[in-house]
């Protein structure tokens, strides 16, 4: 690390499990039924990856247990090792179904130097991501070509024209140049997550099942990743998980397989009155929607977070 970046102490997969398990309102008692395994780095970062992995794994294995003693009254062990929590983590990597495509990663996505030897990083995993950047930066879809074009850029410039085109690149900053930047003050006034309550309901008793979320119905529409990863998590604990995903939208063969364990999946077209309605049907069954699309996106269909808890 350089002077000019901050020096910072390293937090403990226990202290950030901690905190995240404050901001949830859990039980601290339940903390003590929580143990890590493993000490030497695996996740090569400069950010603390590891730690970050074995405490949301942990963090969610332990909702899952307080869930179940709730249901039972018996308390269970959670256990989380490093190296386990960084193969979930990289799951991606590690899951192989033949014929299935292993490659994610788009050809001219990556790490590229600007003009004013600043570090950009393009996006350009989605196919109008993809024809986005290459009509942006006027060039056919070849690494070189890029690399070339993007050295006539400055970071800044590349970075803001993007975003106002509605693509995804990021010039890479220090530490401290985030901590300067506006939407790194905005992000640093903001709480790790939040949980909001929207409407009230009379309490149910747990449906029976031998598992913590047994007979829990999910209605899980996210894509790509980080959503998708919700709902498989649900899934792991028992809940019975339904992938909803519109037909015309891209996809990731090896991603679906990898964050799809456990689901079922169907394809529905929001943009039909039809398909509102079927959405509006399993809605009324459902116990939990999931949603990671951008801000309004749900809504604009009917689906806002006050009208489904109605």
């Amino acid at each position: 690390m350089s002077s000019s970046q901050p020096s910072t102490t390293p937090v403990s997969p226990t202290a950030a499990l901690a905190d995240i398990w404050s901001i949830a309102g859990g039980d601290r008692a339940a903390l003590a039924d929580v143990t890590f395994t493993g000490n030497n780095p695996v996740l090569p970062s400069s950010f603390a990856v590891d730690t970050m992995a074995q405490a949301t794994i942990a963090a969610s294995a332990l909702a899952a247990a307080e869930v179940s003693r709730a249901r039972t009254g018996n308390r269970q062990r959670v256990t989380v090792d490093k190296r386990h929590a960084a193969v979930e983590f990289r799951s991606e990597h590690f899951m192989r179904v033949p014929g299935v495509e292993t490659r994610t990663w788009d050809k001219v996505a990556g790490v590229y130097q600007t003009a004013d030897e600043r570090f950009v990083r393009l996006h350009t995993n989605l196919p109008h991501h993809r024809s986005g950047m290459l009509d942006m930066l006027g060039v056919p879809y070849d690494r070189e070509s890029v690399r070339q074009a993007v050295l006539t850029w400055q970071g800044e410039v590349l970075e803001t024209t993007a975003a106002e085109r509605g693509l995804v690149a990021t010039m890479m900053r220090s530490p401290l140049e985030w901590r300067a930047h506006g939407q790194g003050q905005a992000l640093a006034k903001l709480p790790l997550f939040e949980i909001t309550r929207i409407g009230d309901a009379a309490p149910r008793s747990w449906p029976d099942g031998s598992r913590p979320l047994s007979r829990i119905r999910v209605l899980d529409l996210t894509r790509i990743i980080a959503g998708p990863v919700c709902g498989r998590t649900l899934a792991a604990h028992g809940a019975d998980v339904l992938q909803i995903a519109g037909p015309k939208l891209p996809f990731s063969p090896l991603l679906v397989m990898d964050t799809g364990r456990g689901k079922r999946a169907a394809h529905i077209e929001l943009g039909d009155a039809s398909g509102r309605e079927t959405l509006a049907g399993l809605t009324r069954h459902a116990d939990v929607f999931v949603q990671g699309y951008r801000p309004g996106a749900i809504s604009a269909k009917g689906f806002a977070p006050d009208r489904l808890a109605e």
